[in-house]
């Protein structure tokens, strides 16, 4: 058996920027085992597996301009292409607001003596979102050392397990970014995540409200960092578009 696989750079237009992902187009359906092999054997942030819902939809490729087509299983159409915007559609995620006290341990383990300005939790993702106060600086969340080992010994009891920093963005000053954010899941043996399309489900959600916009531009501020496009729609689930590089194309044979 024959596998086409892509190794992608998602939510980025350079190479070795934003998020490596493998992304193998099928045209069966394979064991959970099989999965589970395969993506240990990319070992990457993420490996995606792609099936047909319709035995008449097909998966086109071009060599002068690498292109990916398919439906994901809520419908909607997802294409990636070198150079291009695609598009992915999730449910969106609300946090609650919580006491910084119950999580007084966590935040201090992220973010030190950096005043904090807003706790929230999503319970269905179990990713405690920490906002840094408006007087810090960018250059407080960027240069932050988190210490994944202390992290994951800060909260045992299973509420957490992801945590993301975030703060206000500066939309006046191009590429006029609404908030950054950086996300941490040790839990999940996770030290940071490149770029996180399901941290931003909670986070689209959030800043939506505080800034009373619809339509966002975020930046993950990792160390290969990303940008990310997003639309909180009136359905419950939000868009998440970016850009995308193909960095390799190849065949698993099995």
């Amino acid at each position: 058996m024959e596998i086409s696989v892509y190794t992608v750079d998602a939510f980025t237009n350079l190479a070795f920027k934003g998020n490596p992902a493998a992304v193998c187009p099928l045209l069966h359906e394979l064991s959970d085992d099989l999965y589970q092999r395969i993506a240990a054997e990319m070992n990457l942030a993420e490996t995606a597996f792609i099936t047909r819902i319709d035995p008449s939809d097909s998966f086109t490729t071009e060599n002068e301009n690498p292109k990916l087509v398919f439906e994901t299983r809520s419908g909607e159409l997802c294409v990636i292409q070198q150079g291009e915007r695609y598009i992915m559609n999730f449910p969106l995620n609300p946090p609650t607001q919580e006491d910084p006290n119950e999580f007084r341990d966590v935040i201090e383990a992220a973010v030190g003596n950096h005043p904090v300005q807003d706790v929230y939790l999503s319970s269905n993702t179990k990713k405690l979102m920490v906002r840094l106060a408006d007087s810090c600086d960018r250059s407080v969340l960027t240069h932050l050392k988190v210490d994944p080992v202390a992290l994951q010994s800060s909260e045992r009891t299973g509420r957490v397990k992801g945590v993301i920093l975030t703060m206000k963005g500066s939309p006046d000053c191009k590429p006029g970014y609404d908030f950054y954010s950086r996300y941490f899941a040790p839990w999940n043996g996770i030290a940071e995540d490149p770029v996180t399309g399901s941290a931003h489900t909670v986070l689209g959600s959030y800043w939506s409200e505080k800034l009373g916009k619809k339509k966002l531009l975020a930046y993950q501020c990792s160390e290969r960092g990303g940008e990310l496009e997003l639309e909180v729609r009136d359905d419950g689930r939000i868009n998440i578009a970016g850009q995308a590089v193909f960095m390799l194309e190849g065949t698993l044979t099995l």
